[in-house]
């Protein structure tokens, strides 16, 4: 990766590198590459990814207002440790947005977008059905069937909420809950049904399944996390 630009270029540049570092570190976090709880040392940060300390601190401090790090007196910054409060009050709020989400897109998705998502799930199934596969894994937006809903329920002020302010730290914890024995089926099967719900232009039902599908999710989380 390139260091920081100097004074004489573009800031656009610096705003660019500053966007890559944030996607890089978030990323690290949801994956456990940065565990729960370990220290973000900013001169170790910026050597690992060779840049300067500017761009780190200003990823960072982006970090932080996603609530995926924490910054304390003496502590340091340090990555979120995720708790079952934490998860009880994230994940009401999710249901409720999602479900909301759900029922926007039964109202305004069309044709092409429902095919969409069909043909997203028949690849998630697909990749289930290998020997190794023992999660359910939606890496990035593009193959995120949330995100995906959010898009084509065409309220962008929800969409926001979803896929910006909270969208990293919801993934965080599906990443936590992604490991509960046999979730990833019934997580597809879910989904499989609130799409068809979607395509009958049902937007009670849509909202009612998604809702479904947000509370199991949570359930199991909180279950796996006070066993």
């Amino acid at each position: 990766m390139s260091t920081l630009a100097d004074e004489n270029h573009d800031p656009a540049d610096d705003r660019l590198l500053t966007d890559q570092l944030f996607d890089q570190l978030s990323e690290a976090i949801v994956t456990g590459t940065f565990a729960p709880g370990s220290k973000l040392s900013e001169p170790r940060l910026a050597a690992q990814y060779g840049v300067s300390r500017g761009p780190i601190r200003e990823a960072i401090r982006r970090l932080e207002e996603r609530k995926l790090v924490t910054s304390a007196p003496r502590q340091g910054v340090r990555v979120v440790v995720p708790t079952p409060e934490d998860a009880l009050e994230l994940f009401t709020i999710r249901e409720v947005l999602e479900g909301l989400a759900a029922r926007h897109a039964a109202d305004n998705a069309t044709d092409a977008e429902i095919e969409d998502l069909r043909t997203m799930l028949a690849g998630h199934r697909q990749a289930l059905s290998k020997p190794d596969a023992m999660v359910y894994w939606q890496a990035t937006a593009n193959s995120d069937f949330h995100f995906m809903v959010a898009r084509i329920g065409r309220n962008q002020h929800l969409f926001n909420l979803l896929c910006g302010e909270y969208y990293t730290l919801f993934r965080l914890y599906r990443m936590r809950h992604r490991i509960v024995p046999g979730r990833a089926q019934r997580a597809l099967a879910e989904h499989e049904r609130i799409v068809e719900a979607i395509a009958d232009r049902d937007a009670e039902l849509s909202e009612l399944l998604m809702r479904r599908h947000i509370a199991s999710a949570r359930t199991g989380l909180i279950n796996q996390a006070t066993a």
